[in-house]
């Protein structure tokens, strides 16, 4: 059965995990809250990956920086100029896209034939519209009479423009040139303006790296796919600094290592994945090379996380902009040099919404629909429900309850049948249910219900804890 993107939209929203921001006042477009299981499942994923690539890895640390900074760091690294999207505009209707995703639509559509059709017409050598020049993009938007999505008409369509993706804030109390400040579009250039204080502080050598979770802010024109683009989202980053030359290198580890933090740590199916290396004409002005990790959603193959070769460009557009030395004495080769750098990046948002599309399970179970959330245990934001059969019992498993919830993120629930108590937990991806009826819990015995195969098994509560311990690895 096909899974669509609405299906998993409305579970989402009816078991607590994502809320519409400011719902009673009519909501702010593509704003969304963390409910009660969104915020866990959110948490669960972001501290995992502080474990496999923090906790785990000798040569690793964390920071946690400002979401505001000195200005002049995005002079520095060229955000004020280059840190935008190609815009353009219907004159019909007055309506603004990004002209690129509009391009990639057209490029679906075309399927086959594309790159040989928009070689041989408009000259472009590949399929990445990003990357082609604005006159380029508008030349095949216009060429092949692209609809506004919305009107379902052909476009009058504008020139394509750059637009700063940058929020812009003020501080002080005037709000003029010199009181602007802006939110961070992400969280890398902390890190490199950091970099002089984690060396001198951690006394740490080449080759080691410096991760980080935060906030970031993007003025996206065209947010959407729920949760899959927003303007607010937080980010999972790593620059990892190693000598030039050992560059090539140490980006193809760290793309094995993400890729196995995917399948192996948060149990993402590997056939949903790919590896896409960008072509020489679509890296980034920055890049020796860059690796997207793609996964295919509901909507399509789609950008989950990218691996990225920086060079040395931000930490000498650093040291150009503050007049201070960013570079590196090697005690060992006796020589100093401005070290390169490796960044495997992740949207936490995007992939939490990887998480639920991967997990998100569909069954024909006696002529009817079963459908619940695969989730890895050490993922899933609730890890046992308590459940006595009959609310009289209730005070024998609130017992078993506080047992559990010592070691385990638990819930209790005694209100409606056991059947549509099951139902419910499965669909919010609690791998184990814990059942209290009188004769077993007198014998010192619970049942454990297993939300996959559905089978069932005796436990006696004092090897109650070791069992789920055991179960969850």
């Amino acid at each position: 059965m096909k899974v669509e993107m609405k299906d998993i939209v409305e579970l989402s929203k009816a078991r607590w995990f994502v809320y519409a921001w400011s719902e009673i006042y009519g909501w702010l477009a593509n704003s969304w809250d963390y409910g009660p299981y969104g915020s866990l499942l959110k948490e669960n994923i972001k501290n995992l990956w502080i474990k496999e690539f923090v906790q785990k890895k000798d040569d690793m640390m964390l920071l946690d920086s400002s979401i505001l900074l000195n200005p002049k760091v995005w002079v520095a690294s060229w955000h004020v100029w280059w840190f935008s999207d190609p815009l353009i505009d219907d004159k019909n209707t007055n309506e603004r896209f990004r002209a690129d995703k509009l391009l990639e639509d057209l490029i679906e559509k075309l399927w086959n034939n594309a790159l040989n059709h928009l070689q041989s017409t408009y000259w472009v050598n590949n399929l990445v519209p990003e990357s082609w020049p604005l006159e380029k993009q508008t030349e095949v938007m216009r060429g092949e009479k692209v609809k506004n999505p919305n009107s379902g008409k052909e476009g009058n369509w504008t020139e394509a423009k750059k637009f700063n993706l940058m929020f812009k804030t003020f501080q002080w109390v005037t709000e003029d040139s010199t009181a602007t400040v802006y939110m961070r579009p992400e969280t890398a250039q902390w890190i490199f303006v950091d970099f002089p204080n984690v060396l001198r502080t951690s006394r740490r050598k080449i080759p080691f790296g410096v991760a980080q979770v935060g906030k970031a802010f993007r003025n996206e024109i065209t947010p959407g796919n729920f949760i899959f683009r927003t303007r607010e989202f937080e980010q999972m980053e790593i620059e990892y600094f190693c000598e030039p030359g050992k560059d090539l290198e140490t980006h193809a580890t760290w793309k094995a290592d993400c890729k196995n933090f995917l399948v192996n740590t948060l149990s993402l199916k590997e056939e949903n994945l790919r590896l896409r290396d960008h072509e020489a004409d679509e890296l980034s002005h920055y890049s020796n090379a860059t690796t997207d990790i793609e996964y295919k959603f509901p909507f399509g193959w789609w950008e989950l996380r990218w691996v990225a070769d920086r060079t040395d460009f931000d930490l000498k557009a650093h040291m150009s902009e503050s007049k201070q030395d960013m570079s590196y004495f090697d005690p060992v080769n006796n020589k100093k040099y401005v070290p390169y750098v490796i960044e495997p990046s992740v949207g936490l948002n995007r992939l939490f919404l990887t998480v639920i599309a991967d997990a998100y399970t569909v069954e024909w179970e006696w002529e009817e629909t079963r459908t619940y959330l695969k989730l890895d245990p050490k993922v899933a934001p609730i890890k046992v429900w308590v459940l006595p059969v009959v609310k009289k019992i209730g005070e024998d498993a609130k017992k078993v309850y506080k047992q559990l919830a010592e070691e385990f993120m638990c819930e209790y629930d005694e209100v409606w049948t056991i059947g549509k108590r099951y139902a419910r937990f499965d669909e919010i991806g609690t791998p184990f249910c814990v059942t209290i009826d009188s004769s077993n819990f007198e014998l010192g015995n619970v049942t454990v219900r297993f939300r996959d195969s559905m089978e069932q098994e005796i436990v006696a509560i004092s090897e109650l804890n070791e069992f789920l311990r055991k179960k969850m690895k």
